[in-house]
């Protein structure tokens, strides 16, 4: 990778507007050198995939996330035999209430089983990737809301799945797993992304040999980072990893994991990142005149209430944070999750 390449109502400044903030840290080894691998639906790389041997090439994937992302295209439709072009496929729902991925003009073209065996088969064999990143609405890739029809052709709801979706999510209930129609959206952007990188870390962590005091530095430095998503998994995970030395081990680390990437899935909002800020004004409470104190909470508080965005507090606290280092702080993955050339916490 890359170099990763007192108003009360304060306006809110453009992305453009934000400096580029590093943590209190000089350096930022939880971030790695080269690209992170994701699983991809091939047509949004421009692949000429679709039923149409046309392509859905989306642009912030093609430009901004190729910069950090090395992209592992799948068609699944392709990948079972069906050419291109092809007759197209959806959900239909039966009598009896089950879900099958048929051929719009050929009901008897059903390819349910080919796709769930497919995405169970890609799970084993893409576990180098650390995120997915699916194509929505598709009858084989949709993530969720994915229209589902009658035997007759007849819509009937959308609350689908695609079918090599969901076998690979139930494969892999940990993988990170996104839409890019919801990439759109700057809060799920970021929490994809931020989850991203943490499976990429605790994956590092296995390939270099789980111990319970590894386990431990781990959930140390992202406890801010799960702070931010909720207390309840911030307190759970924390007993867990408080009895990691006195069980397996192996399936304590396994739990945890399970439970940090379920916790990580509900973004953090500004009520979390609020109280984490609030936290980290603790570390700094000796060395702060009242003015500085004054300022800091002014501006958690601008944050707060959505008038300035997240970058603005961070950039307050780590100007205060070079001045007056903390070990710990300087360990916390929260002060910089993702590369902040990326921009995720400059939203407004």
């Amino acid at each position: 990778m890359r170099a990763c390449p007192k108003n009360r109502n304060p306006p809110v400044p453009s992305a453009t507007q934000v400096p580029i903030v590093r943590s209190a840290a000089s350096a930022v080894p939880h971030l790695p050198e080269g690209k992170i691998r994701l699983g991809i639906s091939s047509c949004l790389l421009g692949e000429e995939v679709r039923y149409d041997s046309g392509h859905k090439r989306d642009p912030y994937i093609n430009g901004t996330l190729a910069e950090y992302f090395d992209f592992v295209p799948v068609c699944p439709e392709m990948a079972i035999g069906l050419g291109v072009p092809r007759e197209p496929i959806h959900l239909v729902r039966g009598k009896d209430r089950a879900v099958r991925v048929v051929g719009t003009r050929t009901p008897e073209m059903d390819v349910t089983e080919a796709l769930d065996a497919y995405g169970r088969q890609m799970a084993g064999e893409l576990e180098p990737i650390h995120g997915y990143i699916l194509k929505r609405a598709s009858p084989s890739c949709g993530m969720e809301r994915v229209k589902v029809y009658t035997p007759e052709g007849q819509p009937a709801g959308a609350d689908g799945t695609g079918a090599y979706a969901r076998a690979l999510m139930e494969a892999r209930p940990e993988l990170p797993v996104e839409e890019e129609g919801r990439l759109g959206d700057p809060t799920l952007r970021e929490n994809f992304i931020e989850r991203v990188f943490v499976h990429y870390r605790w994956r590092s962590l296995e390939a270099e040999g789980m111990t319970a005091g590894a386990l431990v530095d781990f959930h140390s430095r992202h406890k801010l980072l799960l702070m931010a998503h909720g207390q309840k998994p911030y307190r759970e995970l924390g007993r867990m990893v408080a009895e990691a030395g006195e069980g397996d081990l192996a399936a304590t680390a396994r739990a945890y994991f399970r439970g940090l990437m379920e916790a990580l899935r509900r973004p953090a909002g500004r009520k979390g990142h609020s109280n984490v800020l609030y936290h980290l004004m603790g570390f700094l409470k000796e060395h702060l005149d009242p003015g500085d104190k004054a300022e800091l909470v002014e501006v958690v508080e601008s944050y707060r209430r959505g008038y300035v965005p997240l970058v603005v507090p961070l950039t307050l606290f780590n100007h205060h944070f070079r001045r007056h280092p903390h070990p710990y702080v300087e360990g916390q993955i929260y002060l910089e999750p993702h590369p902040a050339e990326l921009m995720l916490r400059n939203r407004p």
